[in-house]
């Protein structure tokens, strides 16, 4: 009688509000909700504003000295747009997700996953983008997620999807054709509505780097030692690290935990969502069906910055010597490419504050802390890995707790999320256990931003393959106020 009740209760938590109201059943038992974006200081952080996080405590100590003027130089090339040509950040194109790094980085400041008004949907109107040439995707909405779109599967020659041969490469939203800087490049947008007819496209919204310097200073056998004392679980998990091809030790970055470092990280989003090739990546990228299946790109939409390639490098001489005065710290921050001051600013970035009373008072937020735990949920978002190794960068780096809640391994999350993606030895249902640092302050969940409300957020967690199946259960058998508790807990971070 005690199991029919409880998979009773359980299949009635799992009704939509809607299907509750056809059996006649209101109540309490609709009482556990996202208590939404939590208010307050901005990241947790007393004198953080929208536009100026906060750094680690060393580099507002300016220890060692300089290191705070490469905080706010880095912090100046991430809010600032770029240009196709004939302006001070060239090299936009020829194809492009947005023009600046904090259009996908601002929520709840910059440095943080996407805003509740979507930058890329007004690309075209605002003249980033050209509207005799470009189109805003249907998928692209003014308060929807920020996006990137990928094709899983190439398309055959007939139009038909090819599930033989596997794309998963970024299909950038725009073009710098018909803009008067991009001279004679003329290109098409992606095939998106044949895509979405034929089920052919995935989403990807941007991850928050507050804090990311820590998690790149943890060093492997700290993540493997983690992962060895979490093995032994009973709840079907068992993930594994995403490794650099290169060297074979842990990569970190990206939804697929695809990027060794902060720098290929910056790198990477500098050439795929700008198109701006750099030190790193330093050719021009062709959507993957140009590069794979054609010729390329056109020459006509090579170089129209005209200064060569790659179009961000080192700058050899000061750019703006005469702003820098006197201060020789100022004047060498200069000298690093955009891609190198990228990362030095999300390294650099002081990691999110947890509220210990917001939402639903500090009794609440310490049941669900305990619940979180108890029902398995940290197994994979680990509170904290252990200390980072020693930093000779600036002192905050070393021997610093990251309260991440993540293991930074990947998991197979099922059917439900899956993307049909591989990126390096992540398959299509694999994903990074994604930091929850900073939850409380997120408008869009999941890899794709397909949700808002962070109890559909976690109940997506379980499906048909999915590690996470087994302690979705164990939460969806909480009561209403434990699950509240959860959320409200979650809410807090």
């Amino acid at each position: 009688m005690v199991m029919y009740k409880n998979l009773i209760a359980t299949a009635v938590r799992r009704l939509t509000p809607a299907g509750l109201l056809a059996l006649g059943i209101s109540g309490p038992i609709l009482a556990q909700t996202d208590p939404g974006v939590r208010g307050g200081a901005i990241n947790g952080q007393t004198g953080a504003t929208a536009t100026s996080p906060l750094p680690l405590a060393s580099v507002t100590a300016n220890s060692p000295q300089g290191v705070s003027e490469f905080f706010q130089n880095g912090l100046t090339r991430f809010v600032t747009p770029e240009v196709v040509s004939g302006g001070t950040n060239n090299g936009l194109g020829p194809r492009f997700n947005f023009n600046s790094c904090t259009g996908c980085h601002s929520q709840p400041t910059v440095g943080g996953s996407g805003p509740s008004a979507n930058p890329e949907f007004t690309v075209v109107s605002s003249g980033i983008a050209s509207s005799s040439t470009n189109t805003v995707p249907s998928f692209i909405t003014a308060h929807g997620p920020t996006r990137e779109a990928r094709f899983p599967f190439f398309f055959d020659a007939v139009g038909g999807v090819d599930t033989s041969s596997p794309n998963g490469g970024v299909e950038d939203l725009y073009t710098v054709s018909g803009r008067s800087d991009a001279g004679s490049c003329s290109l098409q947008q992606p095939s998106f509505s044949a895509a979405q007819q034929a089920n052919n496209i995935i989403f990807r919204i941007p991850t928050p780097v507050f804090g990311a310097g820590l998690l790149e200073n943890l060093d492997d056998s700290t993540l493997l030692n983690n992962q060895t004392a979490q093995a032994n679980n009973s709840l079907g998990i068992s993930g594994t690290f995403n490794r650099n091809g290169n060297d074979g030790t842990i990569a970190r970055f990206g939804w697929k935990a695809q990027n060794k470092s902060l720098e290929l990280f910056a790198g990477e989003a500098y050439n795929v969502e700008m198109g701006i090739t750099n030190e790193v990546f330093q050719n021009e990228r062709p959507l993957p069906g140009e590069e794979q299946q054609g010729p390329g790109l056109p020459s006509s939409c090579l170089n129209l910055g005209g200064a060569g390639y790659p179009e961000d490098a080192t700058n050899f001489q000061p750019t703006n010597p005469q702003q820098a005065g006197s201060d020789t710290f100022a004047l060498n921050a200069q000298i690093p490419s955009d891609t190198v001051q990228f990362a030095m600013f999300m390294r650099l970035l002081a990691p999110p504050v947890p509220s210990t009373t917001t939402p639903g008072g500090a009794s609440s937020i310490s049941q669900g802390s305990s619940l979180f735990s108890s029902i398995g949920c940290s197994v994979c978002h680990t509170p904290s890995l252990g200390h980072t190794q020693p930093s000779n960068i600036t002192s905050s780096l070393g021997g610093a707790t990251a309260h991440a809640f993540t293991d930074l391994e990947i998991h197979h999350m099922g059917t439900g999320l899956a993307d049909n993606v591989s990126q390096g030895s992540a398959g299509g249902d694999q994903f990074r256990t994604a930091p929850l640092w900073g939850l409380g302050q997120r408008i869009f969940f999941l890899h794709d931003g397909r949700t808002t409300n962070l109890l559909t957020a976690i109940r997506d967690h379980s499906s048909s393959g999915s590690e996470a199946t087994q302690v979705i259960d164990n939460f969806n058998n909480l009561s209403t106020s434990q699950q509240q508790a959860v959320l409200n807990f979650l809410r807090s971070l």
